[in-house]
């Protein structure tokens, strides 16, 4: 197959030819308009020289002499001269030459046609004659009303195009040079061109670009690049949509604080790659930036986005179930010391103390303590809140849900997955926090409870409690007053109350932090059954909110 022309040659033809056409068009059109100057002096001057003579009294009055040659012939001689013309010719009404360059022509008829200027008018055009092809110029003699003569007056045209070629060689060097200037000029454009473009022929260019998009809009990973302008130069579309934007692609070239979460915008900030979990909408999110260089210099920071929501709810189910089996566990070790101690005493004999311990110590254990006194009679939101109660035991914290809670199966509302995943996020975060801000002896208490408009869930506790000065400062993402976890992959920090109230406002609810009646923090969250609005308020107007 045979292989199309090189860009560099593409280019370097398509230049030339565009040089050439443009210095050859305009020296072919100021050549043309040269000549035409050089004619339109050349005619002035002829027509005034034949004027001139024509109106001449010894011209007009030898016109009547018996010989008028004596008189006509010199004059017309000193002019010629004079004008620096080829040739002045005097003629009567009948043609006949009484001047003329060879002395031998006077007396003869006018090899020309004279009609034009017996009929009282100018004649400019170009006729061969006894001197060859010459432009020349023919004037009327008159006589008061009557025409008595005329006069001729030209210049051979090979004069005329030597003088024209004189003038124009200057013009001619001039348009060489500049096409040889353009050629040049061409050449180092093109070098320069394929260096900017590393080389790469079209179709390399084109298997490019068609890679680069299909790894940016095919990897699972969002990917957003930001110039050292701190604008948007690239976005792929699970960037997009793992940051909540709808049409991406309008955002390129858009300043990064005008489109990114305010943590995401503050990574900029860093002088060297970082890598840390945020929050964006609803979504965790574990974000690495990296700084990108071309040939040591600076030119932007690329962002690596990966979606650490789901990985974030297994982890959160791990803490619960690692919660879980260590309350069975400790169940199990306390239900066989009693099982223990009542063996012991029928193999003493004593069986009345049997009983009584057996009646003392009862048969509920952690897990026996279920929801079944309140009104939540959903089962997975009665599920959680049976783990919670797990993992607070094995705390030392007590963990009840109020009996005047009320929550029918959530499968009676719309949209009842999403709303149910709603509630269990929102509860599920709430009493985390509470556990982990308590001490031992902590007690917690749960409220549901269920309106024909919406859903109301408090948490409140008998611990320290929350400041009024830090009651909003709490919804800042990445706030936390716990230290980070040791051992076992722990979630990210400083999240969840923030996720809370993103989600409570999504649905068009709101989140209040207040004081229990022991003095610890009560948490209050009204989520409407039916969102308002499915948007996602963004950090920064978060963080404007009062």
């Amino acid at each position: 197959m045979v292989r199309s022309m090189k860009l560099r040659t593409q280019l370097l033809l398509l230049q030339l030819a565009i040089v050439l056409i443009t210095v050859l068009g305009t020296g072919v059109m100021a050549s043309w308009l040269q000549e035409q100057q050089l004619r339109d002096s050349y005619r002035d001057r002829m027509i005034a020289v034949a004027q001139s003579v024509a109106t001449l009294p010894a011209i007009i009055n030898a016109l009547d002499d018996a010989e008028p040659s004596r008189t006509i012939q010199p004059i017309a001689e000193v002019v010629r001269a004079a004008s620096d013309v080829t040739y002045v010719v005097v003629t009567d009404d009948t043609g006949t030459r009484f001047s003329h360059p060879n002395p031998e022509r006077i007396g003869e008829m006018v090899s020309t046609d004279p009609s034009v200027a017996l009929a009282g008018e100018v004649y400019v055009g170009t006729q061969t004659g006894t001197l060859g092809e010459s432009w020349r110029v023919k004037v009327p003699i008159a006589s008061g009303d009557e025409v008595i003569g005329v006069v001729s007056v030209g210049i051979l045209e090979a004069d005329l195009r030597s003088d024209y070629l004189g003038n124009a060689t200057l013009l001619f060097i001039t348009i060489g040079v500049a096409a040889v200037f353009g050629v040049i000029g061409a050449a180092w454009v093109s070098t320069v061109i394929r260096k900017r473009i590393y080389g790469l022929e079209p179709d390399e260019i084109v298997g490019l670009l068609e890679a680069r998009e299909a790894m940016l809009h095919g990897v699972r990973e969002g990917l957003v690049a930001i110039d050292e302008n701190g604008r948007i130069a690239l976005i792929n579309d699970a960037a997009a949509r793992l940051l909540g934007l709808e049409e991406h692609g309008a955002v390129v070239g858009t300043p990064a604080v005008d489109v990114l979460d305010s943590e995401l915008v503050r990574m900029l900030d860093h002088e060297e790659s970082a890598s840390r979990l945020l929050l964006s909408g609803e979504r965790i999110l574990l974000v690495q930036r990296d700084i990108a260089r071309l040939d040591e210099r600076v030119i932007g920071s690329v962002f690596i986005l990966r979606d650490n929501t789901e990985l974030h709810a297994l982890m959160r189910d791990l803490d619960g179930a690692q919660g879980l089996a260590d309350g069975l566990r400790a169940q199990a070790h306390g239900f066989s010391n009693k099982l223990h101690v009542i063996s012991g005493l029928l193999e003493l004999g004593h069986i009345d103390e049997a009983v009584a311990f057996i009646e003392r110590v009862g048969d509920g254990g952690t897990l026996s303590s279920t929801t079944g006194g309140s009104g939540i009679t959903d089962l997975e939101l009665a599920a959680l809140l049976l783990v919670k109660q797990a993992r607070a035991h094995e705390l030392g914290i007590e963990l009840l849900v109020d009996a005047t809670s009320t929550l029918a199966p959530l499968a009676t509302h719309p949209e009842s997955d999403r709303l149910r995943d709603d509630l269990l996020t929102v509860l599920g975060n709430l009493i985390d926090n509470a556990v982990e801000a308590g001490r031992p002896g902590t007690i917690v208490t749960v409220t549901v409870v269920e309106t024909p408009g919406d859903i109301e869930l408090e948490v409140s506790d008998t611990g320290p409690g929350i400041p009024p000065k830090l009651r909003e400062r709490v919804f800042a993402p990445g706030y936390s007053s716990k230290s980070p976890g040791h051992g076992r992959l722990t979630t990210a920090r400083g999240i969840g109350l923030t996720l809370v109230r993103r989600i409570a406002r999504r649905r068009g609810g709101d989140v209040e932090i207040a004081s229990s009646p022991s003095g610890g923090a009560a948490i209050t969250v009204r989520l409407p059954v039916r969102p308002r609005h499915a948007g996602i308020r963004s950090t920064a107007e978060e963080a404007s909110t009062p």
